[in-house]
């Protein structure tokens, strides 16, 4: 066999249409061609020897990998996106191309590449899945050879994984013993899941698009010493309260959008989509453009952000049709959702009189603000809100004072029963007034009780939106008659699921549900009493947690 041809990583990554050019092209000069193809998550030394191996059945090595979106396994896969672990591939100087197959199996690929020979591992020889039963039909239909790599060093990506969330996430032994905690345990957990089905559940607030701007390497420019940045494609992901009513959808209720809409194509499409979904959707005409965020990525390192956002401003009658529309529609609803997210549509005053009017409504009423802009103290008398610590301190001015009496503080000033205060990598704490109502300023020690429940995941592909599917999660768990706690636990999973997607993905039942399976490990025993991880700390001890978090 030919040498090893040794090409830049970057070149060879190609689209599949490419790939099919390229392995033509070789075969016409007279070159065999491998094809590999897996989701390669974590490329570990048994893949490394079987691409290896593969490489030296023919002059050019082929590697198809699965897309993320059709990547089906119940633990939070895959850990990598698709665009590093093509990286990763197209690194190993025995691989030529990469290419990521959009589809579920590698069937139609394998139809429309015709490798001259296709590798997989020892453990499909005597593997009788129909999916590569299917993949075989279509390789030696063609006149193709299919051979088995020898194993001789075989690794479980699934396994590893699994180890080294447990060691690199100091709290995940210690979530697992939730299993024996009758409260918190799986069978609550899944209950409370299945509670979600068929609530209705109103969300008011500004509708955003996140669109991602996958970008090649990028370079200086030749003009000066500007970063030059190449865009090779583009993600759109609705954003805003728009995939707040997306996870709710997918968790089984039934959501009720009030926003403002201009009568553009874009939102006319969005809100098809949304329809589509089972979302009644109820809007303002507004004349200015819907707002977008676009986002420059390499990799899946975000370089640039561009907010393009004008602000929404609503006249008096429109400010009072809003008011009118969601008070309407909050008297069949079980539950609502104020979401702020500072673009002008709910002004301070405009909150304050939204959350008394469909106070009288709904059993649960919910607050989010995001981003410095947004108006937390605005939202009276709700049953929980939402904010991360930033959000929270900047509201009330307050860097100084320990994260305890900060909450404290706002619940007081808002009326508020509860907070979820998100910290990033380390979780979340959740705030809950004592018996006597509002925590006083003089003794809110006493009277705050604060637990802590820590991020459910050691990595995080991309952070974007797991504050929305959170708050999904927690609404939901609260509408169905579930403890703060329990909402806690719900909405970090859901924000862990979240965080494993690039882009603002959809969040469901199912997503929840493998969560739990996740972190209350069906395969392990438990002690007679164990400990649980979710416990109610100090206040000095949560005051330590927000420092390490800033």
């Amino acid at each position: 066999m030919a040498d090893v041809h040794t090409v830049h990583s970057d070149r060879k990554i190609v689209a599949c249409p490419e790939a099919v050019s390229l392995v033509r092209t070789a075969q016409r000069a007279g070159e065999v061609v491998v094809l590999c193809h897996g989701c390669f998550d974590i490329v570990h030394p048994g893949h490394v020897r079987h691409l290896q191996q593969a490489a030296r059945l023919g002059d050019r090595l082929l590697v198809t990998i699965t897309g993320d979106s059709m990547v089906d396994k119940d633990t939070g896969r895959p850990l990598i996106p698709q665009e590093l672990r093509a990286e990763n591939l197209a690194a190993l100087d025995c691989v030529d191309w990469v290419a990521v197959n959009p589809a579920a199996t590698a069937s139609d690929l394998l139809r429309r590449i015709r490798p001259d020979v296709y590798v997989k591992g020892r453990e499909y020889e005597l593997n009788h899945d129909p999916r590569f039963e299917a993949e075989k039909d279509v390789v030696e239909g063609y006149g193709g050879r299919v051979v088995f790599t020898s194993g001789d060093v075989v690794f479980s990506s699934t396994a590893l994984i699994e180890a080294m969330e447990t060691s690199a996430n100091p709290f995940q032994a210690r979530i697992r013993q939730l299993i024996g905690r009758e409260k918190l345990g799986p069978g609550e957990m899944t209950a409370a899941v299945g509670s979600f089905h068929e609530q209705r559940v109103l969300v008011v607030g500004e509708t955003i698009i996140d669109t991602y701007v996958m970008c090649d390497r990028p370079d200086v420019a030749g003009e000066g010493p500007i970063m030059s940045l190449r865009p090779l494609e583009y993600r759109r992901f609705d954003g805003g309260a728009a995939i707040i009513a997306r996870h709710l959808a997918a968790m089984g209720a039934r959501p009720v959008l009030v926003t403002a809409l201009p009568g553009t194509e874009d939102a006319l499409a969005l809100r098809r989509r949304l329809a589509d979904e089972g979302i009644s959707v109820h809007w303002i005409d507004v004349e200015c453009p819907l707002a977008e965020k676009q986002r420059f990525l390499v990799g899946t390192a975000k370089v640039m952000k561009l907010d393009l956002c004008t602000p929404i401003t609503l006249d008096a009658a429109r400010r009072r049709r809003l008011l009118e529309i969601a008070a309407e529609q909050a008297r069949t609803c079980d539950a609502a959702i104020v979401a702020d997210y500072g673009l002008g549509m709910l002004t301070s005053a405009t909150l304050t009189e939204l959350c008394r009017r469909l106070r009288t409504h709904v059993r649960v009423l919910v607050g989010d603000v995001s981003g410095r802009r947004s108006n937390l103290l605005a939202m009276r008398d709700v049953d929980l809100l939402c904010p991360s610590e930033v959000e929270l301190r900047d509201a009330l001015h307050n860097y100084d004072e320990g994260l305890s009496a900060v909450a404290c503080n706002m619940l007081n000033r808002t009326g508020c029963r509860s907070a979820l205060v998100t910290l990033g990598d380390q979780g979340l704490i959740a705030f809950e007034s004592g018996a006597g109502g509002a925590a006083a300023p003089d003794d809110w020690s006493t009277r705050l009780q604060a637990e802590h429940v820590p991020a459910l995941l050691s990595h995080a592909v991309d952070p974007l939106g797991c504050g929305d599917a959170l708050l999904a999660a927690a609404t939901l768990t609260l509408a169905g008659g579930g403890s703060l706690l329990l909402a806690g636990v719900l909405g970090s999973i859901a924000a862990a699921a979240q965080t494993q997607k690039l882009g603002n993905g959809v969040i469901g039942a199912a997503d929840l549900r493998r969560g739990i399976r996740r972190i209350t490990g069906s395969r392990l025993t438990c002690d007679a009493e164990p400990s649980s991880i979710i416990t109610t700390r100090s206040h000095d001890q949560l005051d330590q947690l927000s420092a390490a978090n800033a």
